[in-house]
């Protein structure tokens, strides 16, 4: 059986910096100075913490809950959820699907939402798996500390309030681009993997509306994205395919740049904190080491010096 050689993966490590907090988890129950549960303070992300103390007070199985100073940040560092990082990556189209249908598909298809972001049409069951795994931003300074506010009017207990709030911060984050995932766009629904449903002959229509999409990502580059009624994966036993559109390694790099330039200019500001993407390290990664980058970054290969790995042939 042929071995499947090239670049499999694009991966990369990520150190952004910013202050104070970007990504709230909302109120949380904890206890107040009189002992007693409070529900008026809030906390941002972070990771692997619990409000619960892991002591019983009786045998109704109450748990007592924690105090607010009582968080160690190095050991449940602040983080940015991939969910919010993943919206703001691709703020510009993070509502369009709301409009998503049978009858665009094409459009969406042709967007960096339907070759990167990945997308779901409950109506239709149409999807597209994303190429983009991308990791949780966490902080490796710990500068959190406990804030107490109070509301102007009357002084009362629900007048008071307080907030877990961040100094600086320094975020550090892994993610990879696969290359099975992107090259390769379904186009039936014998998998249920269709990321649309075609008419008989609209595959060479869709393939060449994919292809000036991302021929507009780097036009110094020469995509191509080619329809066939019969695409198998490679090590298949029964060499069953499904017709779909592949995409070359000139169209796979456009989209490679074009990802990474996006992730390298992320920025994101809430009303009293940011974070922006001060560095970004890339590997392109032809071993079958995931994220190699995460353990040996003498391993790494940081120019494209290879094709990239072909998973489909036609059959």
């Amino acid at each position: 059986m042929e071995k499947v050689t090239g670049i499999k993966s694009v991966d990369f490590k990520i150190k952004a910096l910013g202050h104070g907090v970007v990504n709230w988890n909302g109120p949380t129950t904890l206890t107040g100075d009189n002992g007693k549960t409070v529900d008026n303070h809030t906390l941002p992300k972070l990771r692997g913490y619990s409000n619960l103390t892991g002591k019983i007070k009786d045998e109704t199985g109450y748990k007592y809950k924690k105090e607010a100073t009582d968080i160690d940040f190095k050991k449940t560092p602040l983080y940015i959820s991939q969910n919010c990082i993943r919206h703001h990556l691709f703020k510009e189209q993070a509502f369009d699907l709301h409009f998503a249908g049978e009858k665009n598909l094409e459009k969406v298809l042709a967007s960096i939402t339907g070759l990167v972001r990945g997308y779901v049409v409950p109506s239709s069951q149409c999807k597209r798996t994303s190429p983009l795994l991308i990791e949780d931003f966490v902080d490796q300074l710990g500068n959190g500390n406990f804030e107490q506010f109070g509301q102007a009017g009357e002084r009362d207990s629900s007048s008071f309030f307080s907030k877990t709030t961040f100094g600086d911060t320094e975020y550090l984050s892994y993610g990879s681009i696969s290359i099975e995932q992107l090259q390769f766009i379904s186009l039936d629904k014998k998998f249920d993997r269709a990321s649309m449903v075609i008419k008989e002959g609209q595959g060479q229509e869709v393939a060449e509306t994919v292809q000036s999409f991302i021929k507009q990502l780097n036009p110094s580059l020469n995509p191509v994205a080619t329809f066939h009624s019969n695409y198998a994966r490679k090590g298949t036993i029964f060499e069953e395919g499904e017709c779909g559109i592949l995409l070359n390694d000139d169209a796979i790099q456009a989209i490679i740049e074009h990802t990474l330039s996006r992730i390298a200019d992320l920025s994101i500001r809430q009303a009293k904190g940011y974070m922006y993407v001060d560095e970004i390290i890339v590997d392109y990664n032809d071993s079958h080491k995931m994220m190699r980058i995460k353990r040996d970054e003498s391993e790494i290969i940081t120019e494209l010096h290879s094709q990239y790995a072909q998973y489909f042939y036609t059959k």
